[in-house]
Parts: C-alpha cells; structure tokens; sequence
C-alpha cells in the first residue's frame, strides 16, 4: 500500500477556500457579506436563538416557517448623498443575510415569538406541551 500525500503546489488552497466561505469579505464597492452570529439556548419551555445583526430596524426582518425549517432573512438598502461646490456623490451599499434553522418536532410552530431590541434578533421557540418535563415528583409507598 503506498501512502499519498497533499500536494505542496497549492498548500494554502483548501483553507484559503474555507476562510472565503466563512469570513466576511469586503468586494471593493462597500459590499460585505457575513452570517450574524447565533446563540442557542434550551430550556424546560423552549429554546431560543439570539441573532446578533446591529444596524438593522425590526422591519428589515423576514421569518418564516415552512416543513419545521426556521429562515431569517434580511435585505437592507442604504443609501447617502453628499453634495460639495463641485461634485455629488452617491453611496449606496446593501447588507443582507440568510440563515435557516432545522426545528425539532418538539416546537409549536403557531406560538413561535421573535423581538429585536439593541442588535439583537430574539427569537422564542416555545415546545409543545407534551415535550415539556414534568417536575419530578416523589412517590410515597403506602
């Protein structure tokens, strides 16, 4: 059996791909793309998600649930125009995202809450009642 090794011809080429699909990379014209980070915590009742996205208004927001598959996405536009003596210029950029969640069965999708207050996106997945635990209960033998 002969072993085979990696090329050294290109020896960065496969983490230069993963830093490329996983960090933010600005393209030259005010453009960045990166996935807002997320917190995800359960609970006895539910399980929620923090999306940290600053800079954004609770309008710029789309979710949605479809076959027990959480998206979030956002689109924003901004745009600003500086007008001097001689010159305009115009500066637009335009930030969004899309994230998607695979849901447990144990989530009822019709009280499903979210909120977003100081960058941060809440969202509460609150579990049916028959995946919540009940409290352990001590039994007495008579």
């Amino acid at each position: 059996m002969t072993l085979l090794r990696a090329s050294r011809m290109f020896p960065d080429f496969s983490s230069s791909l993963t830093d490329f699909f996983n960090e933010s990379h600005d393209w030259g014209n005010g453009w960045t793309t990166k996935l807002p980070a997320a917190n995800i915590a359960e609970s006895d009742k539910a399980i929620n998600i923090e999306l940290a996205a600053p800079g954004l208004d609770k309008e710029d927001f789309d979710l949605s649930v479809d076959n027990q598959i959480l998206s979030i996405s956002c689109d924003k536009e901004e745009k600003s125009e500086i007008k001097e003596e001689q010159y305009t210029r115009k500066e637009f950029s335009y930030r969004s995202f899309s994230r998607s969640f695979r849901l447990p069965n144990i989530i009822n999708t019709e009280k499903i809450k979210a909120s977003y207050q100081d960058g941060v996106l809440k969202i509460e997945l609150p579990k049916k009642d028959t995946a919540i635990k009940a409290p352990k209960k001590q039994i007495s033998v008579g």
